[in-house]
């Protein structure tokens, strides 16, 4: 096994996830199996009770894990299947030893961070790295290992030791360190400093542990005095300064890499020269190109409760870019807080509340995403009726899905005080309830997770049309609260779909009105098994129906001359450049806040 570390210095949020998917893309272009594991230092067991606000959004795995959202890009660029174990945490590994201590594993003797920390993280890494993940029998070639945090960390003290531990037991040919830093440009002297790489490379040395590649993270290529001057202060050659500047969408970075002959850096590392093909990445570019240039707009309309981080909503928004290259349409996210649509914003700031509206108002599609506590509940579910019954595309996801209908029971039944007993634990019309294996004492891991069967009801429902006309399908699940199954009749007979269930016919999984355009609500998440070139059903569906393009889509016709909208050709748009190519590693997305756009 060859294990390639990523660690980062300086400062954290360089795109070290992003950077370690990249080497992972290249190598795997090189014709080498693939492996990720990601190191997060915090006491957390794992991902699953801490605030999106926080860390960001909590990705979900087929085997239920509750992870850090790096595993999410790991899987995206890969197009792998990962599981919890390649989430490591300082309160995973302290939990085992604990565990073993217990037990007497240790035979009396005094547990300590050296070795038995050390060795249970040497461990961990050895017995994940051989798991199989792409399908195929057998362990990865290559293990990329991405090490959260800054070098410097106390917390992450710890791996550190373990990892030069590591790098000494498994052989130089076998272990290769990139170390991803920041080169500054100060705007008063508008040059590029070296300095902050140069301490940090030290930090790493003393430490124990040699960087084989520096990736330097930039606004603007990295200037040859400034790589002549990190190759002398730094130790490594010229050729292993990767210059990682920003770029117009993240897709460009493998494509920085295989330019600038990283694979050679990591192939030599590795003494994998002539045993790896040269990269081929020629679909990858593509890809990234075309991102670029579309020009034709599609505005989806966010509703949620975490707009302030999109981080918090990661994989959805990446679900739709996806879904939106695929229909050759330029994405733009008009974020809403939902409680800025409610009747009390309009009292207490109605220029959020105006704002909230033109932007819901102006948009082709609606989604309203997963999330927990009754805040801005009642701005979702205004969002859900504007969008029902004016036609415009909806796609709600787990709560989202809830939240449709809590809407339809209150506005076509006419029961008021219909609710989700997470909202209202005394309504007398519990139209969603607490799932009965769940648990209101523990969080963490307590919810339905993980992939789970679904099976449709009605062959020829639109969900299962865009699924391809599967008897089943499976899907990814993170909740702890469902639709009501007795008050299921009742809805349907009202004109509520519920198209897909679960194999007992008691959980509904899929909720469609027939009357409508396009009004879909799931219950498990889609955006998570969403990928480059393999958009999500759902979010393609979305997309093509804000866009016109949903027959096309339907007829599965192939063609990229599908009539839009407004009467133009889906080909037009790549005749246009990007007039707003604003250098950063975005998502390419343009994102809306209703007092201006920006990226």
């Amino acid at each position: 096994m060859k294990y390639v570390l990523v660690t980062g210095g300086v400062v954290s949020g360089l795109g070290k996830g992003v950077t370690a998917s990249s080497i992972g893309v290249i190598l795997k272009a090189c014709g080498l199996r693939v492996t990720s594991i990601k190191i997060d230092p915090y006491l957390n067991t794992d991902a699953g009770t801490m605030s999106p606000f926080e860390h960001g959004e909590v990705f979900v795995l087929d085997d239920g894990g509750e992870v850090d959202l790096d595993l999410g890009n790991y899987e995206r660029f890969l197009d792998i299947k990962l599981t919890r174990d390649n989430n490591i945490t300082t309160g995973k590994i302290y939990q085992a030893v604990i565990d073993k201590e217990r037990r007497g594993d240790y035979l009396g003797k005094t547990v300590q961070v050296v070795p038995h920390i050390t060795d249970a993280i040497q461990e961990w890494i050895e017995r994940v790295a051989m798991i199989p993940v792409d399908g195929k029998e057998g362990p990865a070639d290559v293990c990329v290992i991405e090490l959260g945090g800054t070098i410097g960390d106390i917390e992450s003290m710890p791996f550190i030791e373990a990892l030069g531990q590591f790098s000494y037991r498994v052989g130089a040919d076998n272990f290769c360190l990139i170390h991803v830093s920041l080169v500054p440009v100060l705007s008063v002297v508008g040059e590029q400093k070296t300095k902050p790489t140069q301490h940090s490379v030290r930090g790493l040395r003393s430490l124990g542990l040699t960087p084989n590649i520096l990736a330097c993270r930039s606004t603007k290529e990295l200037e040859e005095n400034v790589k002549a001057k990190l190759c002398q202060f730094c130790h490594v050659s010229a050729e292993n300064i990767i210059s990682l500047y920003d770029v117009s969408n993240i897709w460009h970075v493998p494509l920085l890499l295989k330019d600038q002959k990283a694979h050679e850096a990591i192939l030599k590392a590795l003494n994998l020269i002539g045993v790896a093909n040269e990269p081929a990445l020629v679909e990858w570019k593509s890809r990234a190109e075309l991102s670029d240039m579309l020009h034709e707009p599609v505005r989806i309309a966010m509703v949620g409760k975490y707009t302030g981080l999109s981080d918090s909503y990661l994989s959805v928004l990446k679900a739709l870019l996806h879904a939106s290259v695929a229909c050759h349409m330029k994405l733009f996210i008009e974020w809403i807080p939902s409680s800025d649509l409610e009747d009390a914003t309009a009292k207490e700031n109605p220029e959020s509340y105006k704002a909230a509206w033109n932007l819901l108002k102006g948009a082709d599609g609606v989604l309203v995403p997963g999330g927990f506590g009754d805040r801005g509940v009642q701005g979702k579910i205004i969002a859900a009726k504007y969008a029902r019954e004016n036609k415009i595309p909806f796609l709600g996801i787990c709560l989202g899905m809830q939240i449709a209908v809590i809407e339809f029971t209150r506005s076509v039944l006419g029961l008021q005080d219909a609710n989700s007993t997470e909202f209202d634990p005394n309504t007398s019309n519990p139209c969603v309830i607490f799932m009965p294996e769940g648990s209101k004492t523990h969080m963490g891991g307590t919810m339905r997770l993980g992939s789970r069967r679904t099976y449709f009801q009605v062959a020829d429902c639109l969900s299962a049309k865009l699924y391809g006309n599967k008897s089943f399908i499976d899907e990814r699940h993170r909740h702890r609260y469902e639709v009501n199954p007795d008050m299921v009749a009742q809805l349907e007979d009202a004109g509520l779909s519920f198209t897909g269930k679960d194999e007992s016919g008691q959980r509904m999984e899929i909720v469609e009105l027939s009357s409508h355009p396009f009004y879909v609500g799931v219950q498990f998440h889609p955006e998570f098994k969403s990928r480059p070139g393999k958009p999500s059903a759902l979010f393609l569906g979305l997309i093509a129906a804000a866009c016109g393009q949903l027959d096309a889509v339907l007829k599965k016709s192939g063609t990229k001359t599908t009539a839009m909208s407004n009467g133009t050709s889906a080909i037009k748009s790549h005749q246009y450049g990007n007039a707003d190519k604003t250098p950063n590693w975005s998502l390419g997305v343009v994102y809306s806040n209703g007092n201006g756009v920006h990226c």
